[in-house]
């Protein structure tokens, strides 16, 4: 008997997160190779869709390719406003190991899903991490945008590793992984701290900031949905070594958080001694989830800010 397919998962990003009947019609349309979707937030200032999906290696692929289909038709990433930097309509598409055995075939599928997306969608693909040699980072593609990064393409100084030459007209690019699970977590800060005091704190803890921290990634931003409320949004990228709690402690050093969020799914252990007095958003983990859909149909919570 053949060996099962190990559970990966996918966590598609996508430039829209307003327009709910376009956010439903995605969802559905990665949902249809038959792979689980495990959880979906969407959120307005940021203006982009987070989807967790979970199977087999090849059927993840066919549902990826299915919802960029979708997205690539309906998604003008010129016309894109959002505070969370971008580059393309399915903006980044990772696979998730969640062993470390799992890494071989998350890595097959992640190559061929940004062949696919170049040879059928006609959409350049831009590997980051592992895949690469220099380990390149989503942050150096994005730098500077979807036009920044066209024109460095225009003029030779880097190319797509799948697909055209060209960005797509109105899809961008797409940016494609293999990698162990991401965190986004985010904190608004409470009264008087202001954008700016975001974005001095974002400076500090992210890794290469004075007081950074292993693995993280940071930006700050406006909650136009808040009131103009500030934020900062980090990515933690090895919550071993940082768990969310040691995020919230060096923010809190500089401004006190009002209230934090999850985006997505994360593992359980990330959350070692998180502050109980401190309110999470969406807490949901990736062992919870997994369980949810193998005991009952699985919840898929839609998540505004």
């Amino acid at each position: 008997m053949p060996a099962p397919a190990p559970t990966l998962l996918a966590v598609p990003n996508i430039s829209e997160g307003r327009d709910h009947s376009l956010i439903s019609r995605l969802a559905d349309a990665f949902q249809t190779a038959g792979v689980a979707l495990l959880d979906l937030h969407s959120d307005p200032d940021h203006n982009r869709t987070v989807y967790t999906l979970a199977g087999g290696p090849g059927r993840l692929t066919r549902a990826l390719v299915a919802g960029a289909t979708e997205a690539i038709a309906r998604i003008d990433v010129g016309t894109h406003e959002g505070a969370h930097p971008r580059v393309g309509a399915l903006d980044v598409a990772p696979i998730v190991h969640l062993a470390t055995a799992d890494r071989g075939a998350a890595c097959a599928a992640a190559l061929t899903l940004a062949d696919r997306l170049g040879s059928e969608l006609g959409v350049p693909v831009f590997l980051y991490g592992a895949l690469t040699q220099d380990a390149r980072s989503r942050a150096d593609i994005r730098r500077g945008g979807s036009d920044a990064l066209a024109l460095r393409i225009q003029t030779g100084t880097t190319s797509p590793d799948f697909g055209p030459p060209t960005p797509h007209p109105t899809a961008g690019a797409t940016m494609v992984a293999a990698r162990p699970p991401l965190i986004a977590f985010n904190v608004e800060l409470s009264p008087p701290a202001d954008l700016t005091t975001a974005r001095r704190i974002a400076a500090l803890i992210r890794q290469g900031g004075d007081e950074g921290l292993t693995g993280v990634r940071a930006i700050a931003i406006s909650l136009t949905t808040r009131n103009g409320a500030p934020q900062v949004s980090t990515n933690v990228e090895d919550h071993e070594t940082t768990p969310l709690a040691a995020v919230v402690e060096a923010i809190s050093r500089h401004a006190e958080p009002a209230r934090a969020e999850l985006v997505g799914l994360a593992p359980e252990k990330a959350f070692d001694g998180f502050p109980a007095d401190l309110e999470l958003a969406n807490r949901r983990t990736i062992e919870g989830a997994l369980g949810w859909r193998q005991n009952t149909s699985p919840t898929t919570s839609p998540a505004t800010d």
